[in-house]
């Protein structure tokens, strides 16, 4: 009976304080828009930068004195290298048609033969893709014997890796601020909703009930609250990224995606807002009630 009288008074809050309960999802709407939309901006950010990473391609040129069997032998010491996800050997009349789709021009025809270096195309793997560890696989290919040099877009790489961590730093920086800023918010904004409600407190404390019975209509009305806001944040990001997929590129569509799961951890997240605000408001408010 008990706990069916604490969920009635805890939905019971939406029509007594319409505005006070419509602040509170309309602030925790917001709040959860703001991580949202940072989130998918980080997430996204990174991926592109993945995808930039997995461009570098790595180059070992051999000797032009190479024979067949060595070919073979460094394909398998290659392979066997960590760090090396997949290796492909170019001849050099693959490398003189590379050279004409590039550039235009047929290098035998122009130097009347082929200087190019037959050479392994080299793809590694995905935790290898940073300017250290490349250059460390770079530096054990480049030992091998028949290899005359190894080429790889090492600055592109130290570039990601120093905008990365700036980066990281930034949004970390950011999403701490923006989360300490949204719970302030919400529990400010339903501690405004529980003080309307100071008169009730104070009597049901007269006549006895317990801090328990009385904070658990308002939890409970925080986590309603959370996700109603979090239904809506939900709604508005599929909304706008299905505005955005209709009108960007199919290149950029790539990079601009959002999970399904990710609107259910929006609505969860909205519950787990509205839990936190409402019990840092209620335990302020009953525990300043009290004293007074």
């Amino acid at each position: 009976m008990a706990i069916g009288y604490l969920i009635k008074e805890g939905f019971s809050g939406f029509e007594r304080a319409k505005l006070s309960m419509s602040a509170a999802i309309f602030t925790i709407t917001v709040s959860l828009l703001l991580l949202s939309f940072f989130t998918i901006l980080f997430l996204n950010a990174n991926s592109v930068v993945e995808s930039l990473r997995t461009r570098v391609e790595m180059e070992a040129f051999l000797r032009d004195d190479v024979q067949e069997a060595d070919i073979q032998r460094l394909q398998e010491q290659l392979e066997a290298l960590d760090g090396i996800a997949s290796v492909r050997f170019v001849t050099k009349d693959e490398a003189a048609a590379i050279f004409k789709q590039e550039f235009g021009e047929d290098i035998n025809r122009v130097l009347k033969f082929n200087p190019l270096p037959p050479s392994y195309k080299i793809t590694l793997e995905p935790e290898f893709r940073t300017a250290m560890e490349a250059g460390a696989v770079a530096e054990r290919v480049a030992e091998l014997a028949g290899v005359e040099e190894v080429k790889y877009r090492r600055d592109l790489l130290e570039m990601l890796d120093s905008r990365v961590q700036t980066f990281l730093a930034i949004t970390l920086g950011v999403g701490f601020f923006i989360l300490v800023a949204s719970l302030f918010l919400v529990a400010n904004t339903i501690r405004l909703a529980i003080y309307s409600k100071r008169k009730i407190i104070q009597t049901m404390k007269l006549i006895g009930a317990t801090r328990a019975f009385i904070r658990f209509p308002f939890i409970l009305e925080g986590i309603v609250q959370g996700l109603l806001g979090g239904c809506i944040a939900a709604g508005v990001v599929y909304a706008v990224f299905e505005y955005l997929e209709r009108w960007l590129t199919s290149q950029l569509q790539e990079f601009v995606r959002v999970d399904p799961l990710s609107y259910a951890v929006i609505i969860g997240a909205g519950a787990i807002l509205g839990l936190l605000g409402s019990l840092v408001s209620v335990r302020r408010f009953i525990g300043e009630s009290v004293t007074s």
